[in-house]
């Protein structure tokens, strides 16, 4: 029997939809999903597994020009995405033209493995507008096979997975065949927290936020988790805390609900807020967080 298996890779700029597109293919939520741009910080793989294929797709950061360190760093997973791709998925979203970073761009359009464009969010738009932005596309990447979809709504994410699997080169599984992810629990643990920090505090607070779980204990009824909210500023500290410590106990509360959920159990979790400065900018830090591949 043919065993065809490939890495997938989704790149775009921020908030087109890729993290949402991800998790309908691999049918779990394993990437975190906010309206802010930049909510994804790492390159989170998702494996779906058949008895003729092993497809490992790959949810990574929006396309940005970096400002700081972390940024730079978040820069690296994408162009790791580009190099190591068996299929690649530029995904854009109705009224975009053009791909903040012009090198990756180029890369793109004169890849020598398949593109997909996906135009994302035409449940947003009208039918004549759609039309016009699939013969821009088509101009513009003419080595793609270019798709319309709604992420959200599903809509033609079943012709496109159909897609994938026949462009999938032959080759022998990756990973185990029970395998979802590339990252431990502690990861998702961390992005929960994060999800809900994102969600619920505004201006620069979520992005000078880290997630540390310092311990992840799984009993067999319960699992016990105690995590550290790392901030820059110590005025920061205190807006994580929240009055009399309700900012914070909200963000605990909405995360443990998610993490029952995945991990199918009860969940107590315990979160910290410490000042950790400079972190974002800090080669050593980045890289006890997981960010520098170097």
């Amino acid at each position: 029997m043919i065993h065809k298996a490939g890495f997938v890779n989704i790149i775009g700029n921020p908030n087109v939809g890729k993290s949402t597109l991800m998790n309908a293919l691999v049918g779990e939520k394993l990437s975190i999903i906010t309206s802010k741009a930049q909510t994804t910080r790492h390159r989170i793989l998702g494996i779906v597994n058949h008895d003729e294929y092993q497809i490992v797709f790959s949810d990574t950061p929006g396309i940005i020009k970096p400002a700081y360190e972390l940024q730079s760093s978040m820069m690296d997973f994408v162009k790791s995405a580009l190099d190591d791709a068996d299929i690649l998925i530029y995904m854009v979203e109705v009224g975009e033209k053009e791909l903040k970073n012009e090198a990756f761009f180029n890369k793109i359009i004169h890849s020598e493995i398949p593109v997909i464009l996906l135009l994302n969010k035409i449940d947003t738009s009208s039918q004549e507008v759609v039309e016009e932005k699939v013969n821009y596309w088509k101009e513009k990447v003419p080595n793609a096979f270019v798709y319309v979809i709604s992420a959200l709504e599903r809509f033609n994410v079943d012709s496109l997975f159909e897609k994938i699997v026949e462009l999938l080169p032959e080759a022998p599984a990756y990973y185990p065949k029970d395998q979802l992810t590339d990252k431990p629990e502690r990861f998702f643990v961390n992005e929960k927290i994060r999800e809900k920090i994102l969600i619920h505090y505004k201006k620069e607070i979520p992005y000078s936020v880290e997630v540390e779980t310092e311990e992840f204990v799984e009993e067999e009824n319960i699992v016990r988790i105690r995590s550290v909210i790392m901030v820059e500023r110590e005025t920061q500290k205190g807006i994580i805390i929240g009055h009399k410590g309700s900012a914070i106990k909200r963000v605990g509360a909405e995360a443990r609900k998610d993490l029952e959920k995945f991990f199918e159990k009860k969940v107590f979790i315990e979160l910290y807020v410490k000042v950790n400065k400079n972190w974002r900018s800090d080669k050593n830090q980045l890289k006890r967080f997981g960010y520098n591949q170097n």
